[in-house]
């Protein structure tokens, strides 16, 4: 086992006299570097004043890292290009404590890449790490090898990152955390405050305040299969601004922004969670972003993402909630959303919306390792979920599912179940009160992906496809049923709930539209079922027609904004299910392609009005206890 030395003691054990005799000029504390010349630093050193004169430079020995603190603030870090990874302390005259801290090497590999971490704070399986600390960079409190209390980390260079746990088992209880100015990658945490990573990782952040300004700065990452726990929280990220040169790109190893294409613009997250099996969890704390997404999962599959009795925020007018993708399972239990474009996006996850019940906290306590204690469970309180999303409620990109339970309430500005032409399970059960309230009137979109894709330019990845809006309509595939539910359709499941929207699958098929990644689809049939509920709205296959027929990224916020014209299905059938007592009660022209009604359920209209069907163009009762089957049409008059 390594000898440790106590952190708080390693920079002021360093003398002065450890300057070497070339490329610099030293008097009575102060090191000059002249234009030209490169001064090794051969070891920790604390000085009163150093100039680095513009075309000089300090490094670290081989297999070392260099990290510069003023008055215990990281300072003067700067990437060395866009797109790169290695940091240099940037040319100017420092004063005050200054202590430039040789550490040891902490390389992490990604993506044929090599990201040399610096951080505040190395904890690792034998507890804190003088070596690959920065001990001058954490400053008050009390730290040791098992936890640390009341500690400072700023920094106002860039990617350095505050605290850094591989395989360790930690506790952060109130540290103070601000980072300003751009990190690198979100992917691996290069620049944020707080990252867990490795299976053995247990690390768990109690009474937090981070606060992050930069381009991918993000606050917490938990990677690499680690367990991450945060509660009693806030974690706040802002937005960076980007080198002049960086070009929009979907390639993870230099992605620094949001992609357009997702209808939403920013460069930083509050959270990622990363790798295989990884687990984070936010309890009872306020987590919040400017733009770009706030509880992020990515790169990596088989994550869980829980946020019990928290706040997810975004502040900038952009900005998601959280996103799924990799096989993800996320749950909202007691949790309240106040977004402006999402509630959530979901690329391949299963999301769930629900109360912060005693027995569901208790046993995610158990199956999450949280350790919290019986009067931390008792505090919690117990709620349903509440949304505020200004633009929609869940967006699918990606095949992917949502569940809705409890006292969730839903309230968006725009449709509640946004999916772009992806196979889709939604199950909403509003026997305790759950509620969907969409501003625009649609419960249900289902559309073509609108998304245009990147290009290749030059050899390299931009975020520069164009949306063009197909024109004609769509050829008929020959082998696509309408009238019966695939696998691969878009199916939701309403139970106990009374609502009041409209649901409109308007997805051409035919392999002739989209662009994106739902591009080339055959068909897709919208499958509804309705067991004891109440439903007021048009339900029908349309054709869906964006405001603007050219979308590029100056356009951004029109993707996914359509005008629904009822019209008979062609590759894309809407099935309606009522049973268990339901009511559909139509408003207005409804193409259907299969439609059962149960014995205990009706279809009926509004008071003082009728709906009548046809099926194949001619006219057929509805009788409850049967089905129909071909091309339904429902009218009211």
């Amino acid at each position: 086992m390594r000898r440790r030395v106590p952190v708080a003691l390693v920079a002021a054990a360093v003398p002065l006299a450890c300057l070497p005799g070339t490329a610099q000029a030293t008097t009575a504390g102060k090191v000059t570097v002249e234009a030209g010349d490169t001064w090794v630093v051969p070891r920790t050193t604390r000085l009163s004043a150093l100039t680095i004169a513009p075309g000089g430079a300090i490094a670290a020995p081989e297999g070392h890292s260099l990290t510069m603190t003023v008055n215990g603030v990281e300072t003067g870090g700067l990437l060395t290009r866009t797109g790169g990874t290695q940091t240099a302390v940037a040319a100017g005259t420092y004063r005050g404590d200054v202590v430039v801290t040789v550490a040891d090497a902490n390389p992490v590999s990604w993506q044929k890449l090599v990201f040399p971490f610096r951080q505040a704070l190395y904890v690792d399986d034998a507890g804190v790490s003088a070596g690959k600390s920065v001990p001058a960079a954490v400053v008050g409190g009390r730290l040791g090898d098992t936890s640390a209390e009341n500690v400072k980390i700023t920094s106002t260079g860039e990617a350095f990152n505050g605290v850094y746990v591989k395989d360790g088992v930690y506790a952060l209880v109130k540290p103070r955390i601000e980072l300003t100015g751009n990190g690198r990658s979100d992917f691996v945490g290069y620049g944020a405050a707080i990252v867990g990573t490795g299976a053995k990782t247990r690390l768990v952040v109690d009474g937090a305040t981070v606060s992050d300004r930069g381009a991918v700065r993000t606050g917490v990452v938990a990677d690499g299969g680690a367990n991450v726990i945060v509660k009693n929280s806030h974690v706040h990220t802002a937005n960076g601004v980007l080198p002049s040169d960086y070009r929009s790109t979907v390639d993870l190893t230099y992605m620094q922004q949001a992609p357009w294409m997702l209808g939403i613009v920013g460069n930083v997250r509050a959270t990622n969670l990363l790798g295989e099996n990884t687990r984070a969890t936010y309890v009872n704390s306020a987590i919040s972003s400017e733009g770009w997404g706030v509880l992020s999962t990515d790169t990596g599959k088989n994550g869980r993402l829980t946020a019990i009795a928290s706040t997810v925020t975004t502040t900038g007018g952009e900005g998601y909630g959280a996103y799924a993708i990799g096989g993800a399972t996320e749950r909202f239990l007691g949790s309240r959303f106040d977004v402006d474009t999402y509630a959530a996006i979901n690329r391949g996850g299963a999301i769930y919306f629900g109360d912060s019940s005693r027995t569901a906290v208790s046993k995610l306590n158990v199956d999450l390792d949280l350790g919290l204690s019986a009067k931390e469970l008792a505090a919690i309180p117990v709620r349903g979920t509440v949304v505020n999303s200004k633009r929609w409620g869940v967006m699918w990109h990606g095949a992917g599912s949502v569940d809705v339970s409890g006292g969730t309430v839903i309230n968006t500005g725009e449709t509640t179940f946004l999916d772009k032409g992806q196979q889709v399970t939604i199950n909403v059960n509003g026997s305790q009160g759950a509620r969907l309230n969409p501003g625009n009137g649609v419960i249900l979109q289902v559309m073509e992906d609108d998304d245009p894709g990147p290009q290749m330019v030059d050899g390299v990845l931009l975020n520069t496809g164009v949306y063009h809006e197909p024109t004609g309509d769509p050829a008929k595939a020959a082998d696509f049923d309408v009238t019966s539910a695939h696998a691969e359709d878009a199916t939701a499941t309403f139970t106990d709930i009374t609502l009041k929207g409209d649901f409109y699958n308007a997805v051409r098929g035919g392999s002739t539209g989209g662009q994106g990644p739902g591009a080339g689809l055959t068909g897709k049939n919208m499958v509804l079922n309705f067991s004891g509920s109440k439903v007021t709205g048009v339900i029908s296959a349309a054709r869906a027609t964006h405001q603007v027929d050219t979308i590029t990224s100056a356009e951004y916020k029109q993707l996914g904004v359509v005008t629904n014209t009822p019209r008979p299905s062609v590759n894309n059938g809407a099935i309606v299910n009522l049973s268990g007592g339901s009511t559909w009660t139509v408003t207005g022209t409804s193409h259907l392609t299969n439609l059962a009604v149960s014995a205990d359920s009706t279809v009926a209209a509004a008071a003082g009005k009728r709906v009548t069907m046809t099926v194949n163009g001619v006219q057929t009762p509805i009788v409850p206890g049967q089905s129909y089957t071909g091309a339904i049409v429902l009218t009211v008059g």
